[in-house]
């Protein structure tokens, strides 16, 4: 029996159900196969103008991108050599401007994040003139190396004219050497891990 036949011995009303089921069906295909086609469409045209953008956004800030790019390499190369230790530099700095350091004490180093430290040393200086004091803190500021004044405590030593006790913590600040980045890569050999 063919499927003709079949519906050859369907009843009147059951013959116009099944007419209106198919009318139903049709245009479903008719009606909503163009519209989810339009849909997908649409949201793809969406997605490519988001790409579109994202890559003109790049463009556009690509002179950011490569002034960010010369900033970090300027702080890798300001840390490519280690600070110096600080009370035989802050010693030597001292003997050029003539200032005299009696007590000097290091501290415990700091680490900041991963990848810096921060060494640190607390110099007492008496009976130091403003001049003096300050070419000396410029000395330390000027030096070329990853150093900083972090704390400046100056006190007027009774009627002396130009006459400080100053205590300032100095610190230096390290970059540790972490694993490198194709080293990480798990394909990556020991030679090609290598500069």
């Amino acid at each position: 029996m063919t499927l003709a036949d079949r519906i050859a011995r369907l009843d009147t009303r059951e013959q116009r159900l099944l007419n209106a089921l198919l009318l139903v069906l049709a245009a479903v295909i008719v009606l909503l196969l163009p519209v989810a086609l339009t849909a997908i469409a649409h949201g793809k045209r969406n997605e490519n103008q988001a790409l579109r953008d994202a890559a003109n956004s790049i463009d556009d800030n690509r002179d950011a991108i490569d002034q960010a790019k010369l900033e970090k390499a300027a702080v890798q190369q300001r840390y490519a050599k280690p600070a110096p230790q600080l009370a035989a530099f802050l010693a030597g700095l001292g003997t050029e401007t003539g200032v005299e350091i009696p007590e000097s004490q290091d501290r415990q180093a700091i680490p900041h994040g991963k990848k810096y430290s921060e060494r640190s040393t607390k110099l007492v200086l008496r009976k130091v003139g403003m001049l003096k004091l300050a070419h000396f803190m410029e000395h330390i500021e000027q030096s070329g190396n990853p150093v900083s004044i972090s704390s400046l405590n100056i006190r007027k030593r009774g009627p002396d004219p130009d006459s400080y006790d100053v205590e300032m913590v100095v610190s230096a600040f390290d970059r540790t050497a972490g694993p490198d980045k194709a080293a990480k890569k798990p394909g990556a050999s020991a030679d090609e891990a290598k500069p």
